[in-house]
């Protein structure tokens, strides 16, 4: 961990508790800072408010009144709290600096930074990557969206490691002098426009993981989308990869991955299951070839991992039909994923945050959908969506009441899909919870089955 005297002395307002909140805090103390935490709901059976008031932190909760901009001169927010509010908006009148802890978490980390941001295929990128890294000689440390605290593991670090970082949209419009030595961005499309306001500004948000970086830097991007480029200035080499033409890069040519015409695998080798996934795989592949992994390292993992929670997971089988959680499906594009890796007969549990969209990306992916289950927010638009594509459809309570009805209509040879291709905020805290609930319910089913 660096020797940083930036904050000693300084207030600093922490906006909003959780995990990034609590970690954050305590290493502003660390710091030399003067830390006050405020949250917006009540944390009066909080532990952690407990225990930082212990260290001499003021935590205040249950609002945000604007008294506490007086004496701050830096706010660290928590990614999720939107700008517009209005203790925000007027510390930005003020010209008070509004970062994302990743930012305070870049500058204390003594070594170099993979960075992966992305509307689709982040987690999963940044997963292989930590993967190939656990099987090489090289150290690398995963952190951020992907569940741990940057600030916290990277205080963890020495010059020789890696952070390997997944990045939202909420956590790059807070970054100041963040500058990842190799920075992935996997896809980019319409996502988060309730936060945002716009798809330029989400666009812009993602953009910035590379606006710090210089020409000893590398941006590996998606060739597919190379012209999202052209309105920003990249400094860093720009590494492609493309899954339909060679490239300066990675890229896939008659079933066989190459980095830099170098042959790394065969796809067949790869365990990592859908289309989608072969980009995954080529983004993962030009960060870990650039950072100086061994091809041994990256074939181990291509050929053993397969997959994470909640994305496309195989839950189990039981009397013949299959279940898949895919709740990190968040979106049209992730849903449209998940539907066209089957062909067999698929039973869609879908639905959940109303963000404005409509649902027509997928008129060309419901070809094997038999029956919708429908939940949530988006129900009556969902509802309007099977009704023009002739598909019958269940509306449900909640995801456990959709798995308890797909029993009343599944049959041998049927998937049982939870792709809901929407935030799952209506209903459910994360979309985590909401995975878990689908998993916990099918096990039920298969426990009255037995």
């Amino acid at each position: 961990m660096k020797n940083v005297t930036d904050y000693q002395g300084k207030q600093v307002l922490v906006l909003g508790l959780a995990k990034s909140g609590f970690e954050t805090a305590k290493l502003l103390l660390k710091l030399g800072a003067t830390v006050i935490v405020n949250d917006g709901g009540s944390l009066e059976a909080s532990e952690d408010a407990q225990a930082l008031r212990t260290l001499g932190v003021r935590v205040f909760d249950q609002g945000h009144p604007l008294e506490l901009l007086e004496g701050t001169e830096l706010i660290v927010k928590n990614p999720g709290i939107p700008y517009r509010i209005e203790i925000l908006q007027e510390a930005l009148k003020r010209n008070i600096p509004i970062i994302t802890e990743v930012e305070l978490a870049y500058q204390i980390h003594e070594g170099r930074t993979i960075a992966v941001t992305g509307t689709n295929g982040k987690t999963t990128v940044t997963s292989l990557i930590g993967d190939m890294f656990k099987h090489s000689d090289l150290k690398g440390h995963l952190s951020g969206n992907i569940g741990y605290v940057a600030s916290k593991v990277a205080q963890e670090t020495d010059e020789k490691d890696y952070m390997l970082t997944e990045l939202s949209s909420f956590q790059l419009m807070g970054i100041q002098t963040y500058r990842p030595h190799i920075a992935v961005i996997t896809n980019i499309y319409s996502a988060h426009l309730d936060y945002h306001g716009t798809q330029d500004e989400y666009v812009r948000a993602k953009m910035n993981i590379f606006r710090n970086q210089t020409a000893e830097d590398f941006l590996i991007f998606n060739s597919a989308q190379k012209e999202l480029l052209s309105d920003y200035e990249v400094n860093g080499q720009i590494i492609y990869f493309s899954t339909t033409e060679e490239t300066d890069g990675s890229y896939m040519k008659d079933e066989k991955v190459y980095f830099r015409n170098e042959f790394i695998i065969d796809v067949k080798d790869i365990v990592l299951p859908g289309k989608h996934n072969q980009e995954n795989v080529l983004a993962s592949v030009a960060a870990c070839k650039l950072a100086g992994i061994a091809n041994e390292a990256i074939i181990k993992t291509l050929t053993t991992f397969k997959g994470i929670s909640h994305r496309l997971e195989f839950v189990t089988e039981q009397q013949g039909v299959r279940y898949y959680n895919d709740s990190k499906a968040t979106n049209t594009l992730a849903a449209s994923f998940a539907l066209d890796a089957f062909k067999e007969p698929i039973h869609w549990i879908c639905g959940g945050l109303d963000r404005g969209n409509g649902f027509e990306d997928l008129d060309q992916h419901v070809q094997s959908v038999k029956r919708m289950y429908i939940v949530g927010e988006t129900t009556e638009k969902l509802k309007a969506f099977a009704e023009q594509h002739d598909i019958d459809y269940t509306i449900c309570h909640d995801v456990k009441d959709a798995v308890n009805q797909t029993a009343e209509y599944t049959e041998d040879g049927d998937i049982v899909l939870l792709s809901p291709a929407c935030a799952s905020w209506d209903q459910y805290k994360t979309f985590e919870v909401r995975g878990d609930e689908f998993i916990r319910q099918v096990g039920v089913i298969c426990q009255m089955n037995d």
